[in-house]
């Protein structure tokens, strides 16, 4: 074996350097990179913390909407309840009064009629009684017998009659 020429040794040792600084170059650049990438691990583990916190608080507040969701839709629930029987109650009432309305409607409907015959009334009030019969012409016994001869079947109406009606 024969010693290698000094120019093949200078080769290699330029080779053998310009290696080396590559491996230093990419050893630069992988500790670099695993620098970005531990810094994005860190970061990406923040972010899933913040996260993880966010979504926590997210649940206890859908959570706590829906138990207060739950109250007001009981308390609503009991409201209904309240007024359906309150509605029962007066539907009750107004089956118990609707004869009565029904009553003062037929009152209502009657009451001019009613009102004529309380004038009339009050107006033969005041005339006062009849007189006596026999100051009567004609010779009649009342003066409300017609002439069909049916005077000895009727009674005969006393003053009284028209008394105090109104």
């Amino acid at each position: 074996m024969s010693a290698p020429p000094p120019l093949q040794i200078r080769e290699a040792n330029a080779h053998l350097a310009a290696v080396h600084r590559r491996a230093a170059e990419l050893e630069a650049r992988l500790e670099a990179a695993e620098c970005t990438v531990r810094a994005q691990a860190e970061r990406l583990a923040r972010h899933d913390q913040h996260l993880s916190a966010a979504l926590d608080e997210l649940g206890r507040a859908k959570d706590r909407e829906i138990a207060a969701l739950r109250e007001q839709l009981l308390t609503s629930e009991a409201a209904v309840q309240s007024l359906q029987a309150a509605v029962r109650q007066r539907d009750k009432l107004i089956e118990q009064l609707q004869p009565r309305a029904e009553l003062l409607q037929d009152l209502c409907r009657r009451r001019p009629p009613l009102a004529g015959l309380l004038a009339t009334l009050a107006e033969a009030e005041r005339l006062g009684p009849l007189p006596a019969s026999d100051s009567l012409p004609g010779g009649s016994s009342s003066p409300l017998a017609n002439s069909t001869g049916e005077e000895e079947d009727r009674d005969e109406l006393e003053p009284s009659v028209f008394g105090t009606t109104v």
